[in-house]
């Protein structure tokens, strides 16, 4: 719908992996290094990893895409939870091997022909696992099995394993990896693009699809938008789509953060994006002068300073105030538990008044220093805010 109204060839953010919208961040760059590193090894794994949305299947698409096929042959497999005997029938397939026979000696023998006959052909062979996390651990013992396929001194099949990150410790850890282990040649885990990434991201994407600066981005959204999404690739595009979306119904040419805002309540509300919540640079349980200290230290303009400075006089003279009564009051309470054992019953009634009255008094200091340390949260909030859409832009 929106691709329309803003005059767009295709869909920018399409959640679809599509190696056209490669975006070389500087932890694909350097994922794309030890991947490029690994294939001229030509044997043993190479092992990529990162959180879901990362990039690892566009990544690799777009290795794919700089590969002549005359001279490696790919193949590509996205796992469920496999037992060996099943992965072994799927990487048959995945190369176009027809298996006479349901068992796993049928379908070794079939892969070992192939390789043999892609070796003579003058081409190496790759396989891609996806999802390497969901792979059970005989499983990963078979593809290490299929690594042993050789034709003289020359290693007949690379693995690349692409998984989560949980994947990255399974294959440190495991006990019973420790072969496997000693065969990865390379290994990289994608990070997440850092914020100054994220609009080149943006702009990129919409200039694969025509983009001719409509619609326009306020500079605060990308700052907002990578902290919403913490810098991971897919959850970007699923907010800038329901952005667009929300421009295009609402005929806007210029995306700005009250939008930002709508969409990331829509989307928190309905459950269908995970958000990262920002965190606090600001520990509100804290004493009230360290906040107030470091707010010294950042360029505020004199009307917030001037504000700030009135708040915190006032807090001072009210609590001066209740802790002068407090003390009176427990003066009173002193005096009158100090009496005589058989006290008149008023002087009894008139302790349980002077106690109820101080635990009233305890009670409005609390509210009150609570009701400081929020005003201040926010306060320092909005600086933090500003002050990072300055950096941004």
């Amino acid at each position: 719908m929106f691709n329309d109204y803003y005059g767009l060839t295709g869909r920018p953010f399409q959640l679809t992996p599509d190696p056209a919208f490669y975006f070389e961040s500087l932890t694909h760059r350097k994922a794309l290094s030890y991947l490029s590193y690994g294939l001229a090894q030509g044997e043993g794994f190479v092992v990529i990893t990162g959180e879901v949305g990362a990039g690892k299947s566009t990544l690799v698409a777009h290795l794919m895409n700089t590969i002549d096929p005359a001279r490696l042959t790919a193949a590509q497999i996205v796992t469920s939870k496999l037992d060996g005997e099943e992965l072994v029938h799927i990487v048959a397939q995945a190369f176009g091997l027809i298996v006479d026979g349901h068992d796993k000696a049928s379908a070794l023998g079939a892969i070992e022909a192939f390789l043999h006959d892609e070796a003579r052909a003058g081409r190496r062979c790759l396989l891609v696992v996806d999802e390497s996390q969901n792979l059970a651990i005989d499983a990963l013992e078979e593809l290490r099995m299929l690594s042993n396929f050789q034709l003289g001194a020359h290693p007949l099949l690379q693995t690349l394993l692409l998984g989560q990150p949980e994947f990255r410790d399974t294959i440190q850890d495991h006990p019973q990896l420790e072969q496997l282990r000693q065969r990865v040649i390379a290994a990289h885990h994608l990070d997440a693009m850092e914020l100054g990434e994220v609009q080149p991201y943006i702009e990129h994407r919409l200039n694969c699809v025509g983009w001719s600066d409509s619609p326009k981005f306020d500079q605060r959204v990308f700052t907002v938008l990578f902290e919403a999404s913490g810098g991971v690739p897919r959850r970007i595009n699923q907010i800038c789509n329901r952005l667009m979306l929300l421009g295009a119904v609402d005929q806007r040419n210029r995306i700005d953060g009250a939008m930002l805002t709508q969409v990331l309540e829509e989307l928190e509300l309905d459950g269908t994006l995970q958000l990262k919540k920002p965190e606090r640079k600001v520990e509100v349980a804290a004493p009230i002068a360290q906040p107030v200290a470091a707010l010294a230290a950042v360029p505020v303009d004199a009307v917030v300073m001037s504000q700030l400075q009135a708040l915190l006089a006032e807090r001072d003279a009210q609590i001066a105030e209740l802790q002068q009564a407090v003390i009176e009051l427990a003066n009173e309470r002193e005096a009158l538990v100090a009496a005589p054992v058989q006290a008149p019953a008023s002087d009894h009634a008139a302790l349980a008044a002077v106690e109820a009255k101080l635990a009233g008094i305890e009670g409005k200091m609390l509210e009150q220093e609570r009701t400081i340390r929020h005003t201040l949260t926010m306060l320092i909030e909005w600086i933090e805010s500003d002050e990072a859409s300055r950096v941004a832009a």
